[in-house]
């Protein structure tokens, strides 16, 4: 996924932005990978059930929460990101979306998101 064509977003669109995000998600599965230059590729999370996504003006740090909503997935699960120098935001072929937050080290967040398949009779 290229995400290098992306514009980053303002800061001041940051929390508004998220909150539209996670509005349009709920209910998805979200991937979060972590790519460090010192470190490679991590995973936090594998199509776990997403929470919500937030930019916090105040602390300056992004929030990317997961589970907590159901009794398979009971903990509530955050990855942050402080000081985040930009945020961009990619819609898939799929209009899902991609997250991308880069901090002041370079490290780089993507919060994929994926419908969730739906449990029969539910």
């Amino acid at each position: 996924m290229a995400m290098a064509d992306t514009p980053s977003l303002d800061r001041g669109r940051w929390s508004g932005a998220l909150d539209e995000i996670t509005a349009a998600h709920d209910g998805d599965l979200v991937t979060i990978e972590v790519f460090d230059p010192s470190i490679g590729h991590q995973y936090e999370a594998e199509r776990l059930p997403f929470s919500y996504l937030a930019y916090d003006p105040r602390d300056d740090v992004v929030i990317v929460a997961v589970g907590g909503a159901s009794p398979r997935y009971p903990v509530l699960l955050r990855h942050m990101v402080p000081h985040p120098q930009e945020i961009d935001i990619t819609t898939l072929a799929t209009s899902q979306h991609a997250v991308r937050v880069l901090d002041p080290e370079g490290t780089a967040t993507l919060i994929t998101f994926y419908r969730a398949e739906r449990e029969a009779g539910s």
